[in-house]
């Protein structure tokens, strides 16, 4: 038994063609973000304080769709909303809602340790942050002008979203990728196995583009797109409807504990007969140090690393080929 990290930047339609400019910020991104997690392991970090750590720092980054970069609702405004678990005890906690929040992560957390409950939303869970003196900001530090951007060509295209993995498009036009549906490209997570066998996993995100103010995705609700046992770790990203249908991280932990599937076999399951093609990513961790990366749409950004050495980085699926 080693310890194992992986962690994600969200999964879609990801072109092989995505310029240098849009990929290479967040291929940085996501190896610096790896290497605090690699470093907290090393150092005997629990795997609970490694995955809030790593989404902490993702959120601070603004080429992702969580924290700082979180992206827009119909009406321009933010709300954010984030998950975490621990597997050896069950506990979790998810907030929604947030407008002012720096990290969306760190008050699941508090969520999980300081209340009797699992989830808080919009002014209930800005309150409580207030009372627990996380650090808060105007919501205008969230909207970026990128996002603006992005919600301006949405609401032109009368669509709900536009793909978050392109780049913005400076004069729309019919070329714009658009997709209907929920494309939490962009979207964060980080599962995490430590020396003492402890499962964690977090994830974060802003939702979708040109989202209804108070729509909730997956990424908070335990089971959908976060979920940790005593088993395995999994935070999925890609269509949030589609992921909530297919609870989509308890299936993967139900077929190792009810089927006795390895994580790989649960997992492949999972992403390739559960939910429709072009609809999900998720990497996970198991108790024995397994790692699996898989998604189900054309890309991923992803990151993972073990104890003994292996270590992997990618972007793109075998559906390119």
């Amino acid at each position: 038994m080693g310890w194992a990290i992986a962690l994600h930047g969200g999964a879609g339609d990801i072109s092989v063609n995505l310029p240098a400019e849009f990929r290479q910020p967040r291929e940085a991104a996501l190896r610096h973000c790896l290497q605090i997690g690699i470093e907290a392991l090393k150092a005997g970090k629990l795997a609970l304080d490694v995955v809030e750590l790593v989404v902490r720092e993702l959120e601070n980054i603004p080429f992702f769709n969580a924290g700082r970069g979180s992206v827009l609702t119909s009406n321009g405004t933010v709300e954010m909303e984030a998950c975490i678990m621990d597997g050896k005890t069950m506990k979790c906690g998810a907030v929604s809602g947030l407008k002012t929040v720096v990290n969306a992560i760190s008050l699941a957390r508090l969520v999980m340790e300081k209340t009797p409950h699992i989830y808080l939303a919009f002014d209930g869970a800005e309150a409580f942050a207030r009372e627990q003196g996380v650090d808060t900001v105007d919501s205008s530090h969230f909207i970026t002008p990128g996002n603006i951007e992005r919600l301006k060509q949405a609401k032109e295209a009368n669509r709900v979203q536009i793909d978050y993995t392109q780049p913005v498009k400076k004069d729309t036009d019919n070329e714009t990728s658009v997709e209907d549906g929920d494309s939490q490209i962009g979207t964060v997570g980080c599962v995490a196995v430590d020396n003492q066998g402890n499962l964690s996993t977090a994830t974060s995100t802003g939702g979708f583009v040109n989202k209804m103010v108070g729509r909730i995705g997956d990424t908070p609700i335990i089971g959908a797109g976060t979920y940790a046992n005593n088993l395995c770790a999994v935070s999925a990203t890609g269509i949030g409807e589609a992921i909530i249908r297919g609870t989509v991280a308890r299936d993967v932990a139900a077929l190792m504990e009810f089927k006795g599937l390895s994580l790989k076999d649960a997992a492949s399951y999972v992403v390739e007969e559960r939910v429709p093609r072009g609809n999900v990513g998720l990497v996970a961790v198991s108790a024995s140090g397994e790692v699996v990366m898989l998604c189900n749409t054309t890309g991923m950004f992803r990151a993972c690393a073990t104890e003994d050495g292996y270590s992997e980085f990618a972007i793109w699926s075998a559906l390119q080929n």
